[in-house]
């Protein structure tokens, strides 16, 4: 009877606590006047400049207790969403917000893709939580994430990140943060985006590194994939590159996971800086695209984001550096009008509904954004000639860069596309970082109807 008193007591706490959250702020939800579905990444900016972000349910717990009950003006920002201007240039709405009242935000799309919401990070129901909603989502101690490369293995679709920030050091983890879910961890393809990542973690429960290379510098994996070897194992394998400031290469080599410690261990070191050669060689890296040739044989093509090398689909030919094929890879891609854009980073997938090979790359110094203009395009053969490049994500003043077709998350008939990319102030001149977003990975959905027809020959 004790017990049963003390977990009532402890509930009227939770929910006096959230009923008090709720009615001392006003619920603003911003929705796409398309299709009401919630954006999340939505900047609601006010005169004094106090920044609200909408979170992954497109919410926004307003409290600023000086402008609740009063007429509020809010600038907006929605990185590819947006209102009508006024007649003074301004982009923004007059609400009056009040405490526990809704308000609904309606917002156009000016890009092609669709934001479906934030993979990693923190805080991504923090809005929604303020307001006593998304009780149930818990904090899984990550801040930040950089690139990821995704293998399916052993059943689960196993994650690795770059440098990763935490939240109890401005120092983080710089040897791989890694991750598994199940094959198929999304209920569905609409926002509000629920992804939870299973963390490796350490001995405090905190995530940890998943590649500690000796040497000083951040460890770089790359070109991760599970393969089967000679004796009938399946083999999750990757490379690594070690880094010195400012972002110089003075190690390569591979590494395969230990299924006992679920760490990478070094398989071999294949070049350093003590080499004659002063240039580190061409590695098995980038995104990993499995291809099967008209005489049967099956390859993999390592691209970013087309492929620049390719090796027989098995272990040993994957850690034979005698069995690397090197290719040339497709410089720049035509767009209609005859223009020509440089791909940066990017990968490409067999998409069965168009029944080609896709790929979503980032824009080597485009505009507005050097490093955020996000292109699709097609090709008969993986190797191209890539063509028919459409512009379907832009960035004002931020970087979207390592896009990432997510082709293991959706069926293989899917009409959409997933992509994944880093968000980020980096190698952009902004000051100023979007709160809890910035250096995260955002995930876009691109329905392949909705791409404009390329123009008749």
């Amino acid at each position: 009877m004790k017990k049963y008193v003390q977990h009532l007591s402890f509930m009227l706490v939770v929910l006096g606590t959230s009923y008090c959250q709720a009615q001392s702020s006003c619920l603003i939800k911003i929705v796409d006047d398309e299709n009401g579905w919630p954006v999340p990444m939505v900047e609601l900016r006010t005169t004094s400049n106090a920044v609200f972000v909408s979170d992954n349910a497109g919410v926004v717990a307003f409290d600023l207790p000086e402008m609740l009950g009063r007429e509020t003006w809010f600038h907006i920002n929605g990185n590819g969403y947006g209102v009508a201007k006024d007649g003074f240039g301004y982009e923004g709405v007059r609400i009056v917000p009040e405490r526990g009242k809704e308000i609904t935000i309606r917002v156009t799309r000016k890009i092609i893709a669709k934001r479906l919401g934030r993979l990693t990070g923190s805080g991504l129901f923090a809005e929604s939580q303020k307001a006593g909603l998304m009780k149930d989502w818990l904090e899984q101690g990550i801040v930040g994430c950089d690139t990821v490369r995704v293998a399916r293995h052993n059943d689960r679709l196993h994650w690795v990140w770059g440098d990763t920030s935490v939240p109890y050091y401005p120092l983080g983890l710089f040897e791989a943060l890694g991750a598994t879910t199940p094959l198929s961890p999304l209920r569905s393809f609409e926002p509000p985006l629920q992804l939870r990542f299973d963390y490796f973690r350490d001995e405090s429960d905190k995530p940890r590194n998943t590649c500690p290379v000796s040497g000083p510098g951040p460890t770089w994996l790359d070109g991760v994939v599970s393969l089967p070897n000679a004796k009938g194992e399946t083999k999750l394998v990757c490379c690594y590159a070690k880094i010195k400031p400012p972002m110089d290469t003075y190690q390569t080599g591979l590494c395969v996971w230990n299924e006992v410690t679920l760490s990478f261990d070094v398989h071999k070191m294949i070049w350093n800086q003590q080499q004659p050669n002063g240039k580190p060689p061409v590695m098995p890296s980038g995104h990993v695209t499995h291809w099967t040739a008209e005489n049967g044989q099956a390859w993999l093509l390592f691209g970013d984001p087309f492929p620049f090398m390719r090796c027989q689909a098995d272990f040993e030919s994957w850690s034979d550096a005698k069995q690397w094929e090197i290719l040339e890879p497709q410089k720049s891609v035509k767009l209609a009008d005859g223009q020509l854009i440089v791909p940066h980073r990017g990968s490409i997938a067999w998409n069965n509904y168009r029944k080609k090979w896709v790929t979503v790359f980032c824009e080597t110094g485009g505009k507005p954004s050097p490093l955020g203009e996000i292109w699709y395009a097609d090709a008969e053969q993986p190797n191209g000639p890539w063509g028919h490049a459409i512009k379907v994500l832009s960035h004002e003043n931020y970087s979207f860069y390592n896009p990432r077709i997510c082709s293991e998350l959706v069926d293989e008939d899917a009409k959409f596309l997933l992509f994944e990319g880093t968000y980020t102030r980096t190698f952009s001149n902004n000051p100023v970082a979007t709160p809890r977003y910035d250096y995260n990975q955002i995930l876009y959905r691109l329905d392949l109807d909705e791409l404009p027809r390329p123009p008749h020959k």
